[in-house]
Formats: structure tokens, C-alpha cells, sequence
């Protein structure tokens, strides 16, 4: 059986509420002469979690990076990283980050080995440490096996993995990753979400930009959402994914084996069921549920399943992060 659980969104904003704030914007604004890429921009980004960063283009998001990274100075607000503000501590914050460009150069005639030897020296690593780093971020990515090769012959793909190598080489606490996937076939991209999941278990905190929301949903446990310059959306993906129009009344789709004509009476039956409505196919039926009656999910579903009814699949209702895009963003280019 194939279950889908719906994450408890109050939790998760207690988890966050109780976590370090890594990055904490406030008020950011900047303007490119008669142009604004930002706009009073704030939003909050929590120790240990995998933050998306979505918007059209033209948005804000790399004018965002840039000066969460100090590489552009802010002309009005401010941001902290790791409550360091990168107006006046932007050495301390530097130390702390690590950042992947959308559009990065490399020592093409280089090896890995060497391009990677050169970063760590950069950062006062000593011959010792080098070695030791390089080898564990080789292996990391998977490339410990072309730490010979020049990047002049590596793939699109690889080059990416090297470059992700070269950003953790100090080894940041915090990951700032522009478009880390854009260019990389549908297998690699895969491997490197796999790579961003085992580096949070290691207790990194990662905040991601990309365009591709399919896989900022499944991989991301909080997202923010920017359209010409203002933040239209900040916090945990489940409450913005979890989001019907009822928000009180969740909705769920249940689909069975098999059915029988005695089945929509005994689902209504369930403490907290308020309406069963069978769908176009015989054997799916759409549940909205009060988890105020009788608990939450997971509560329904045990109710469910005492039935001994033949369940293939149980899922919340959820957006699509492309609608919620879609729903909260502007249509056009800005000017």
C-alpha cells in the first residue's frame, strides 16, 4: 500500500520557531539606477533546513544571494548570517558560507586534485588537511575516481560535482546554491538532490535557487517565493502545499482495489468524516475530513484501514508548488 502522510504544519513551525536563525533579512531593498530588484525584502531561514528560493526572472533572487554572500552591498535593511550582519562583519559571514553560481569559471587546465588543493590553501588549509578534505569531498560527490583528470575533459555534470567539491572544501555551515542543477540530465540531477539530502543529515544548512519546482517540492522543507522584488511567500512547503480552499477541512483521495456499493456509508461513518464523494473512477473516492473531530491524519487513515477495506493509495490534497507559483506570481516581465 502506498500512503502519503500530511506533515503537521503547527510542528514544523515549532521546529523552526525553536532553531537557530541562519539567514535573517529585514527590510532589504536595493535599485539598479530607475530599476528595483528589491523591495523591503525579510524573510527568516532556520539552522538545519533545505530553503527554496523560486521566482520569475528578473524577481530579485540573485541580487537576493549576492548580498546574502557580500558580494553586493545592501543600500537600505540589512542581513544577518549566523547573526553576523554582512554591512559590518562581512569577514565573519564569509568564513561561514559556502556559494555556487549559476555560471561559474574553472581552471579548465587543471586537475580536480589541483583545482580543489588550490581553494583549500586559499582558505589557510595545510598540506595535511588538503589531502584529508579533498579526499572526503571527492568522495562525497563521487568524484574521488577523476581527482586526476583535467576539468577541461570533464562532462557538464561533472563540473558541476567539482565545483559543489570546491564550495565545500572549509567546510561551510551554510550552502548558497544558484541553479546548482541548471544543464544537468535528468540522472544527474537526481544524484545531486541526493548529494543536498546527505549533506543536511550532516547538519548543513542549504539554500537552494532554482526554476525547476518539481524537485524544490520534493527535496525542500521550506520555500520563499519572490515576484518583482517582494517575498509573496515564506515559510514551511506543507503549509503552502497543504493550503485548499477550505484550509479547516482537508481534503484526501483514497483509491481501493476494488469496490462495493456499501463502502461510501461506512467511510462517512469514521468520526470526523464530513463528506465522501466517489470520483469518475469507480474505486476513488475524495474524503474532507474535520481534524478537529478526531485528530489528524494519521488518525483517519487507522480508521480507514480497521474498515479491512483494500487500499492502494491515501494522500492529502495537496498544490503542486507550479500552482502555488503560478497563484502568487505576476504574469509578464517586470519592468
Amino acid at each position: 500500500m502506498e500512503s502519503t502522510e500530511k506533515q503537521d504544519s503547527d510542528s514544523t513551525l515549532n521546529i523552526q520557531n525553536n532553531s537557530e536563525v541562519v539567514i535573517n533579512i529585514t527590510t532589504l531593498s536595493h535599485s539598479f539606477k530607475a530599476r528595483k530588484a528589491l523591495d523591503n525584502v525579510s524573510f527568516k531561514v532556520h539552522a538545519g533546513s533545505l530553503h527554496g528560493f523560486v521566482g520569475p526572472n528578473g524577481a530579485g533572487k540573485t541580487t537576493t544571494l549576492k548580498a546574502i554572500c557580500t558580494l553586493l552591498r545592501p543600500q537600505d535593511g540589512d542581513v544577518h548570517v549566523f547573526g553576523h550582519s554582512v554591512l559590518h562583519s562581512a569577514n565573519q559571514v564569509r568564513q561561514r558560507i559556502g556559494f555556487m553560481p549559476d555560471h561559474f569559471s574553472m581552471y579548465r587546465q587543471m586537475t580536480v586534485f589541483e583545482y580543489l588543493d588550490f581553494f583549500a590553501a586559499a582558505y589557510g588549509l595545510n598540506m595535511s588537511q588538503r589531502n584529508q578534505v579533498i579526499t572526503d569531498v571527492l568522495t562525497l560527490t563521487d568524484m574521488d575516481n577523476r581527482r586526476d583528470d583535467l576539468i577541461s575533459g570533464l562532462s557538464r555534470g561533472m563540473q558541476q560535482r567539482v565545483s559543489l567539491s570546491r564550495v565545500l572544501v572549509h567546510d561551510p555551515d551554510l550552502l548558497l546554491l544558484d541553479e546548482p542543477a541548471s544543464g544537468l540530465d535528468p540522472r544527474a540531477r537526481i544524484e545531486l538532490m541526493d548529494i543536498l539530502r546527505e549533506l543536511q543529515a550532516m547538519g548543513k544548512t542549504i539554500f537552494i535557487s532554482s526554476h525547476i519546482l518539481s524537485e524544490l517540492a520534493e527535496l525542500c522543507d521550506s520555500v520563499t517565493i519572490i515576484d518583482r522584488g517582494s517575498i509573496k511567500y515564506s515559510g514551511p512547503m506543507d503549509q503552502l502545499l497543504g493550503a485548499t480552499e477550505d484550509d479547516v477541512h482537508p481534503g484526501y483521495t483514497l483509491r481501493l482495489s476494488e469496490t462495493n456499493g456499501e463502502l461510501i456509508p461506512k467511510l462517512k461513518g469514521i468520526s470526523g468524516v464530513i463528506e465522501v464523494v466517489q470520483n469518475g473512477k469507480a474505486s476513488e473516492y475524495n474524503i474532507t475530513y474535520d481534524p478537529n473531530v478526531a485528530g489528524n491524519t494519521n488518525s483517519l487513515l487507522k480508521a480507514i484501514l480497521e474498515l479491512n477495506l483494500p487500499v492502494v493509495s491515501f494522500a492529502e490534497n495537496r498544490k503542486h508548488l507550479n500552482q502555488a507559483f503560478m497563484d502568487l506570481t505576476s504574469q509578464g516581465v517586470p519592468d
